[in-house]
């Protein structure tokens, strides 16, 4: 590849792109932690093409501008690294734009394209085989072996993304809907938080069908479910179901303990399992059944901090995690021209 022997103090670029925002991340060839970070508020936009690269290039460009200003790294960067949320499934504008783009405007030679479940992995796990599960208000769950890519979930609330928030607080809905109905596997608690938060149970369904962000308000609900586990076993039932769908993700994509049996480590990271103990405790349970082989430990970084590596780890002409064409794609870019002369794809 061309993206060796860049010097240590040369400027790289991470980007981490999501629901709530874009998130930028200067940083050098040799530094462990950012020089700087920034966000934009305003999520990307998503149309009938996918993501939107112009709407990505209006924010990113000026950001990335003014990092480099207030670090004396003038106008270029030498190895960038954008994750986004749907990059596997709604990338293909972006792939075919961004590479020219970004090398045209800040000189990028080598450019990264990842599924954002894969900077979550970079951030938690580095360059190591093993696993992350990412959870929030979905669920996704991304192993390797460092010869290939295994997917679990993250098919979006009405397919799956089982045991993520979204499925948590509908679970919770659905036992307080119970309650106030008087059908089994109801929960008087639950009904009694419902009302606390939405109003009458009667009403729920005006306040939640019309909405477009249905997944992030049934989410909403999930830390009153596990405000109540200790003391309402419908509860506590949600979050052990939900610990079980988190392991079975989990053990299907890691992958099986090396020839020194050394366990790899499965990673969790993102909102959901800041919950604590009352999902953490049981998830801790089903992983050491499910995944003997494993260790279970908090997630070492953000996806963010994922993508700067993966942007570090590309200038060093390290980069060890498998290409993927569309988990993980990697375009060398001709110098001054903006043209990409071929694209790097391993593992596909």
């Amino acid at each position: 590849m061309e993206s060796h022997g860049h010097a240590s103090g040369e400027h790289v670029l991470g980007v981490d792109s999501g629901g709530s925002g874009l998130r930028v991340a200067l940083g050098t060839v040799g530094g462990e932690t950012p020089l700087a970070t920034a966000v934009c508020a305003e999520p990307v936009r998503t149309g009938s093409s996918g993501i939107d690269a112009a709407h990505l290039l209006e924010q990113l460009l000026p950001t990335a501008r003014r990092l480099l200003a207030g670090h004396g790294g003038g106008d270029r960067v030498a190895t960038a690294a954008i994750g986004a949320a749907g990059m596997a499934t709604l990338g293909d504008q972006l792939r075919a734009e961004l590479p020219a783009a970004l090398a045209d405007a800040l000189g990028v030679r080598t450019l990264a394209l990842a599924a954002d479940a894969v900077t979550a992995y970079a951030g938690a796990v580095r360059q190591r085989p093993g696993a992350v599960v990412a959870a929030g208000t979905g669920l996704i769950a991304l192993g390797t072996d460092l010869t290939g890519w295994r997917r679990a979930d993250g098919w979006g609330h009405l397919l799956g993304d089982s045991g993520g928030g979204a499925w948590i607080g509908r679970a919770g809905l659905d036992a307080a809907m119970r309650a106030h109905d008087g059908r089994r596997g109801g929960s008087a608690a639950l009904l009694a938080r419902l009302e606390a938060v939405f109003g009458p149970a009667p009403g729920l369904p005006g306040l939640l069908y019309p909405r477009t962000d249905r997944p992030a308000v049934l989410a909403s609900f999930a830390p009153e479910v596990a405000a109540c586990a200790a003391h309402d076993p419908v509860a506590d039932g949600i979050l052990r179901d939900a610990a079980a769908h988190i392991a079975e993700a989990a053990a299907a994509v890691c992958p099986k303990a090396g020839a020194d049996d050394e366990p790899y480590e499965v990673a969790l990271t993102g909102g959901l399992f800041r919950m604590g103990d009352p999902l953490l405790g049981p998830l801790r349970a089903e992983l050491a059944r499910q995944l003997p082989h494993a260790r279970a430990v908090p997630g070492s970084g953000d996806p963010l901090m994922g993508s700067l590596r993966i942007a570090q780890a590309l200038a060093r002409g390290g980069l060890r995690l498998p290409h993927h064409p569309t988990l993980l794609r990697v375009t060398v870019s001709a110098p001054g021209t903006g043209r990409i002369p071929g694209v790097t794809e391993q593992g596909s």
